[in-house]
């Protein structure tokens, strides 16, 4: 009998055995294609031996050091290589162990940022639904995906949330792209003005929605007219790239191909590749020097910051992705998953949508292709389509509630970005098999 807690109570999973490039495998000797990395975790695949050496080398040499008394060399030069990177102003790197600690430390950056200015009225934090932040208090907070805050909704504290940039559903037909992008915006203004200007520390959102409505990109123009929005009313964007950032899209940081810069960065899952828990919150060095001029103390912190053994990983996984352009690559690949995917699903009638940027793609399921009406919530799709994928050896990431929280169902697929062209045709031949056996005849 297991002592673990698992996800979930009801179900046993396989025990993972080992993995080897885009493949897991488990201890019958099945292989699965990580069609998903995980949840878009994996982007160097598994067993990558550069990343392997550069953690064996720093744990010989220095495990850990709190950063209440030390910095160390791997965190100072993985910082360094961000920044040389990131867009914009962004000039400081706060290192932490994953994705939900990121934008918990962004929430809280952001409101200590306008106290320090002399301005603690601020404190209301806009976000979007049917996104997606973490599951730590606030950041589930930030979160609009109403399935996943119910229970806990009496904890949290108070969000606003607009509607998320969702052209596939929103968008009018008789309405240009950049008219949808910026109608959907404005939203952002009405909010601000609502809730009284002086009010509003930030507003987080993905740059490409990932988990909650898969990979769902924004229109041309709509981060741009956002920015602006900010700008005018002394906002901070806080963008949430853990899912979405490090090369998943074809950019290192996926806010380039929205030709934005924000005041707050998350980034988080492929930065570390998996080998490591690690993740990173940037900021301007405008938000660092109000607390450096100020109290000189961001008041926040966790034992593991700064890791020197999950630092020195990340930095051998970033290197790696440079030194073997594999974000180019990942651009190029996607392009091609992208155009496989179409091929075969382009006219199924129960793919309502096909979308994604670079190596980060989703396939939206309907019962009505024309009506784009989704299925009803109590078939359970997404499940089933896991199920079936995964009997048939792909790893993908089926969600439901992809509209609402409740009804709607989709597939991510996030796979490494060392994935061959014939591995893209066993990826769509699996996802097709699990497909098949799991939607109504």
């Amino acid at each position: 009998m297991s002592h673990i807690f698992p996800r979930h109570s009801r179900a046993t999973p396989p025990t993972a055995s080992h993995g080897q490039g885009p493949y897991l495998f488990d201890t019958t000797g099945k292989a699965y294609l990580d069609g998903s990395g995980g949840a878009a975790v994996s982007c160097l695949g598994h067993c990558d031996p550069d990343v392997i050496a550069a953690v064996q080398a720093q744990v010989e040499k220095l495990a850990f050091a709190h950063t209440g008394f030390f910095t160390s060399e791997p965190a100072e030069a993985l910082a360094d290589h961000l920044i040389a990177r990131a867009p914009g102003d962004l000039d400081r790197v706060y290192l932490i162990s994953g994705g939900s600690e990121a934008t918990e430390a962004a929430i809280k950056l952001a409101r200590q940022y306008h106290v320090e200015r002399g301005q603690p009225q601020r404190r209301h934090l806009i976000a979007r639904r049917q996104s997606y932040h973490g599951n730590t208090l606030g950041a589930l907070a930030a979160g609009g995906n109403e399935w996943r805050r119910a229970q806990f909704d009496p904890l949290l504290i108070s969000v606003s949330h607009i509607t998320p940039c969702y052209e596939y559903l929103l968008r009018r037909a008789d309405e240009s792209a950049e008219a949808y992008g910026l109608r959907a915006a404005q939203e952002l203004e009405d909010e601000i003005l609502r809730l009284g200007p002086d009010t509003v520390i930030g507003f987080m959102a993905e740059p490409v929605v990932g988990a909650t409505m898969g990979a769902v990109p924004a229109v041309e123009g709509y981060f741009r007219r956002i920015r602006e929005i900010c700008d005018r009313y002394g906002v901070l964007l806080i963008l949430d790239e853990v899912m979405c950032g490090m090369g998943r899209t074809g950019h290192l940081f996926a806010c380039d191909a929205d030709g934005v810069v924000p005041d707050i960065l998350c980034i988080a899952k492929g930065l570390g590749a998996g080998y490591q828990p690690i993740g990173a919150m940037l900021c301007s060095g405008a938000i660092y020097d109000a607390i450096s001029d100020g109290s000189g103390f961001f008041q926040h912190g966790h034992t593991y910051l700064g890791h020197p053994v999950a630092a020195a990983g990340a930095l051998a996984v970033l290197q790696k992705l440079e030194r073997e352009a594999l974000v180019e690559r990942a651009a190029q690949i996607g392009a091609k998953l992208h155009q496989a995917l179409t091929e075969r699903f382009g006219q199924h009638a129960h793919i309502g949508d096909i979308r994604g940027r670079g190596m980060f793609l989703g396939l939206e399921l309907v019962e009505d292709r024309g009506e784009k009406r989704p299925f009803d919530p109590a078939l359970g799709v997404a499940r089933k389509v896991k199920a079936a994928a995964f009997e048939a050896g792909l790893i993908c990431y089926p969600m439901a509630g992809t509209r609402d929280g409740r009804a709607g169902d989709h597939v991510l697929l996030a796979p490494p970005f060392i994935l061959a062209e014939d591995q893209i045709t066993e990826l769509v031949d699996k996802l097709e098999t699990g497909i098949t056996q799991a939607l109504p005849a």
